[in-house]
């Protein structure tokens, strides 16, 4: 797909952050859009940041984790718009816990947001794209599904699954050679709310120094914003890479990913215990 004009994008997480720049960017670049979110005021924000350019834009609160809702919605983008051929299956949430205090509950969440709201998106989309003669399917992975670290197991989990499942989806398509092609995106930090809507066990409250020092430390250390990552998304797919390291420090966590585990994982492991022991001192 060398050209958005014209063409329809369907975006989940569109509230803020990335989707919200991706749907700034490709209404620029003449795509109509139908946005989604389950922040109504976010979302009613983007839609005004991209009418008014000459592309239709629609909107509906959408719960990515209800198979259901999300079936629906794809049903009514085609309705409203007449086709669909780009899907951005980007709305995410975290988790801070280690696994032997993380609840049942914050898994579950997760894993319904960041994995099935990507199955969930891809398998109502693809129809549709496929329909349409010509699609991309774009599925958020993260550096955190190249590597895995500490507190952070469930998003580990979620992400590694986004990346299998749309290697997976990405051969099988071109083994169909339908018109549809899919990447995987790897963002690194990138300056969303993510933070501030993660849900933090107690431990890692405590090694964090405070939820409102661990909101300001992912400020600090994200260095990428959200519209250098749209521009590198969609530069991507007009590429049509199978997968986008997005950020100069998920280039440098590919490399990591490469290594040994043993060896970055012992490294981890040694920040992690000076860091308990920060903080116990610090209490």
């Amino acid at each position: 797909m060398k050209s958005f004009d014209g063409r329809v994008a369907a975006i989940t997480g569109a509230g803020s952050g990335i989707g919200r720049a991706l749907a700034v960017d490709l209404a620029g670049r003449g795509a109509h859009l139908a946005l989604s979110d389950i922040d109504e005021v976010g979302l009613a924000g983007t839609v005004a940041l991209c009418e008014g350019r000459g592309v239709k834009v629609t909107s509906q609160r959408v719960d990515v984790a209800d198979r259901a809702a999300v079936h629906g919605w794809a049903d009514q983008v085609v309705d409203d718009h007449g086709k669909v051929n780009l899907v951005f299956n980007n709305a995410g949430v975290g988790v801070a816990a280690k696994i032997q205090s993380m609840s049942y509950d914050d898994l579950h969440w997760l894993m319904g947001i960041n994995f099935w709201g990507v199955v969930h998106g891809t398998k109502a989309f693809l129809p549709h794209l496929q329909a349409a003669g010509e699609g991309h399917i774009v599925n958020l992975s993260s550096v955190f599904g190249l590597i895995s670290i500490p507190s952070q197991s469930a998003y580990n989990a979620a992400k590694f699954a986004v990346r299998g499942f749309t290697d997976s989806l990405r051969m099988e398509l071109e083994i169909a050679d339908c018109g549809v092609s899919s990447t995987t995106v790897h963002p690194g930090g990138i300056r969303t709310n993510i933070a501030r809507t993660a849900r933090m066990d107690e431990d890692s409250l405590v090694l964090a120094g405070g939820a409102e020092k661990a909101h300001k430390d992912f400020d600090r250390l994200a260095r990428t914003t959200p519209e250098k990552a749209a521009l590198q998304i969609l530069a991507a797919v007009e590429r049509d890479r199978r997968r986008a390291l997005i950020g100069p420090d998920a280039t440098f966590i590919d490399l990591v990913s490469r290594l040994p585990a043993g060896l970055y994982q012992r490294v981890l492991v040694r920040g992690a215990r000076a860091a308990e022991r920060r903080a116990r001192r610090a209490r």
